[in-house]
């Protein structure tokens, strides 16, 4: 916990950084930061009093936050080894620390669920903190995406022994974390830039599971490559699927209903939790909600306080996040950046849409990322009937020469129509064909061609 009066954060926009923000905000703290750009979500925490500075210079570092005997310094590995903020900061003696060794010291003290997992842990960690904030048990809650219920992705609860978090496991950041009840979602290789392989990634994730505190549990989805001897014997260990009976909690009698959500019923070690009802399509998302239901069982929420979260959770800003749904036109925005995401998002789509044209606008995210996987991504995205590809977005990276959206492009071998284009024509191009069922995916700015897309469609 930071002791000092003042709390820069270097990176404050980014989701994880803007919970902690605002955290030591709402406990009177004196916070501030820069980023690179404005976005939704400083505007949010500008009008909760976090001033946010986007010009790179030291010179925009408040007189007050000058002080290194009153300041912490928190920052994301994400910001460039170059920036001058941090730099000045880092060598003059201030206290420098990363966002998750905050994030680890703010769940010290507290029963941590954490959610772990190389895609599906944004809308699982929100699920769960939804769940248990309608319960008697009540969390506090660090989110790695801002929650359509609550319009934040961080609140507290001081009477509650629960904390829940995403466990991101980038820079192995999730290291810095004792779970109580840990969530292993997958480990599809990803971050490759950071682990080399996918067997170095995969042995973070034992870690951070073995890291789990005695007396709690470890959830795992079942048919991932998970070595239980990691665990402390004190620990228990279950799995979960979507449909899988083999696993120790999932779902049966899955159907969809008349407003293109799911009903289904979840099998736990003990029993069954009959009638369920989830308010976010995707059948995706139904075995987000069995990790979900997984936790709160464990943690001790009842049946009937299951029963009414699942029905009225509504999902995380670009989560499967309906702008158009009629019966002519669809509009789609999701975050989806990684190839197992997109082929889940994707499936889903064609499952809810069986005999309608699904186009996809796609922002490939991160140069090594492209390069990692990029077959896998040339498969995910030839689900789609049409798609119109947008440049790589950099975030903290250089070019690497070869690694384009051209290259991804000239990798999909189906029979589908692809069109390079940046941002400036995207919606123009998209807008010059017939459109049907539209999804717009990546973790870049992608999301702000969204709503020029929403007005021009709607004309």
């Amino acid at each position: 916990m930071a002791k000092t009066d003042n709390i820069y954060f270097v990176g404050i926009g980014g989701i994880g950084m803007s919970a902690i923000a605002r955290h030591y905000n709402k406990l009177g703290k004196n916070v501030t930061g820069y980023d690179k750009t404005n976005s939704r979500l400083i505007e949010e925490m500008a009008a909760e009093g976090i001033k946010t500075t986007f010009t790179d210079s030291v010179d925009e570092i408040p007189q007050e936050f000058r002080n290194k005997a009153n300041t912490t310094v928190v920052y994301t590995p994400a910001i460039p080894a170059d920036n001058a903020i941090l730099s000045y900061f880092k060598s003059n003696g201030f206290d420098v620390v990363k966002r998750a060794v905050m994030l680890g010291d703010l769940t010290r003290n507290h029963d941590a669920i954490c959610i772990s997992g190389s895609h599906g842990k944004t809308t699982t960690s929100t699920l769960v903190a939804h769940i248990m904030k309608n319960s008697t048990l009540g969390c506090s809650a660090f989110l790695g995406g801002v929650s359509s219920n609550y319009d934040t992705n961080y609140w507290s609860d001081t009477d509650s022994e629960y904390v829940v978090t995403e466990a991101d496991e980038y820079d192995r950041s999730f290291l810095q974390l004792h779970p109580f009840l840990t969530l292993i979602t997958a480990m599809d290789p990803d971050h490759l830039d950071i682990y080399g392989t996918p067997e170095e990634m995969r042995k973070a994730f034992h870690q951070f599971a073995s890291q789990t505190t005695c007396g709690g549990s470890v959830i795992y989805k079942y048919g991932i490559d998970f070595d239980e001897n990691v665990v402390d014997e004190d620990v228990e260990i279950f799995t979960y699927s979507r449909s899988d009976s083999n696993a120790d909690y999932y779902a049966t009698g899955i159907t969809l209903n008349s407003q293109g959500l799911y009903n289904f019923s979840v099998c736990t070690p003990v029993g069954q939790i009959r009638n369920l009802s989830l308010g976010l399509p995707g059948l995706h998302n139904v075995e987000n909600a069995v990790a979900a239901v997984a936790l709160a069982n464990l943690a001790g929420v009842e049946d009937d306080e299951i029963r009414e979260a699942l029905k009225t959770f509504k999902g995380n800003r670009r989560r499967f996040d309906y702008h158009i749904r009629t019966e002519k036109l669809v509009l789609i925005d999701d975050y989806a950046h990684h190839p197992q995401e997109i082929k889940t998002m994707l499936s889903s789509v064609r499952a809810m849409y069986p005999k309608r044209k699904i186009t996809v606008a796609f922002q490939p995210h991160l140069y090594t990322r492209t390069r990692d996987l990029a077959d896998e991504f040339a498969e995910a995205l030839s689900l789609a009937d049409r798609l119109y590809l947008l440049d790589i977005y950099p975030a903290r990276e250089l070019p690497i020469p070869g690694v384009t959206s051209e290259m991804l492009a000239k990798k999909i071998t189906s029979d589908i129509s692809v069109t390079i284009t940046d941002k400036e024509n995207l919606v123009k191009n998209m807008i010059s064909e017939p459109l049907d069922v539209v999804v717009v995916m990546g973790a870049g700015d992608i999301d702000r061609l969204v709503a020029p897309l929403e007005k021009e469609m709607l004309k």
